[in-house]
């Protein structure tokens, strides 16, 4: 018995602090490491945009300027073509704001109809829906483009934003999940008072489904912000173009790059995207974890 009880001695406290306190140490310092790894570009970017331009590439292993040169954004502000980088900026947020406005609405709209509303061929549509999340965006440019040009659209915002009244199938399916976690009881409460459908969808299904909305808006904002391929088909004239578009025209290929105003302004178009995700991070991992776990 003493042999026994020796064999399944519990370990002390102290030990088990120790290994608990080793753990924690690689532990945190393993993932202190990767997200170092990470968020590493990013940094580089940022110490690369207040370097002079001849110590951008021959010091490019240290993340601390010789000398701050803060005129790299004075430099990038100034934009080309006589035309500013406020104004480029007030396209992005012009095409990003009003474009993720209008994808997130009209998916909402769609994403009630799939969930609430029963019609003929319903489960049909929804999977020739499901289907355009694996057609390529690039099968669509051409067409899309004879279109536009028939219409004489293009070098204008339309084309770039009257795709999205019509929802985009990720937030369809995303705020479609959310809503069928909702009682149908309080629709049918809603009509016993009177309410019609789309009564019950402004006044009932909208508000509770705030964190699916905020989750497409904070993703749909971000698609919208980085797009380069669609502005750069269908915007011709210098004053309409977006962020993404002015950061590829600013480099010249046939003359000397200003990579110091470049570098600049790639770094102030992620601040927006910074401020977004700080502000609208709760709500995001909420829509996300809450749309999983319902329907």
């Amino acid at each position: 018995m003493s042999v026994t009880a020796a064999a399944f001695k519990p370990v002390p406290s102290s030990k088990r602090t120790r290994r608990k306190l080793v753990r924690d140490i690689i532990y945190h310092t393993s993932v202190g490491l990767l997200g170092f790894l990470m968020i590493y570009p990013i940094l580089w970017l940022f110490a690369s945009s207040l370097k002079a331009s001849d110590e951008i590439w021959t010091n490019v292993t240290s993340l601390i300027p010789d000398r701050l040169a803060f005129e790299n954004y004075l430099n990038g502000w100034a934009g080309f073509g006589g035309v500013t980088f406020g104004a480029f900026f007030a396209n992005s947020f012009f095409y990003a704001g009003i474009g993720t406005i209008t994808a997130v609405l009209s998916s909402a709209l769609v994403a009630y109809g799939f969930a609430r509303i029963r019609f003929a061929g319903r489960s049909f549509w929804f999977t020739c829906m499901m289907l355009t999340l694996m057609l390529p965006v690039q099968v669509q440019i051409i067409p899309q483009y004879i279109v536009f040009n028939w219409l004489e659209w293009v070098n204008t915002f339309y084309p770039l934003l009257l795709p999205r009244f019509f929802g985009f199938p990720f937030f369809i399916f995303l705020i479609m999940q959310f809503i069928r976690g909702i009682p149908i009881e309080l629709d049918e409460a809603a009509e016993i008072d009177g309410c019609s459908k789309i009564g019950i969808f402004f006044r009932i299904i909208l508000p509770l489904i705030q964190p699916a909305l905020i989750t497409s808006a904070i993703f749909s904002f971000y698609w919208t912000w980085e797009d380069f391929l669609t502005p750069l088909i269908y915007l011709n004239d210098i004053k309409l173009f977006t962020v993404s578009v002015a950061l590829r025209s600013f480099s010249d290929p046939s003359a000397a790059t200003d990579w110091g105003a470049v570098f600049a302004m790639s770094a102030l178009s992620l601040v927006p995207v910074f401020v977004i995700f700080v502000l609208f991070q709760r709500y995001l991992v909420e829509g996300i974890s809450t749309s999983g776990l319902k329907g």
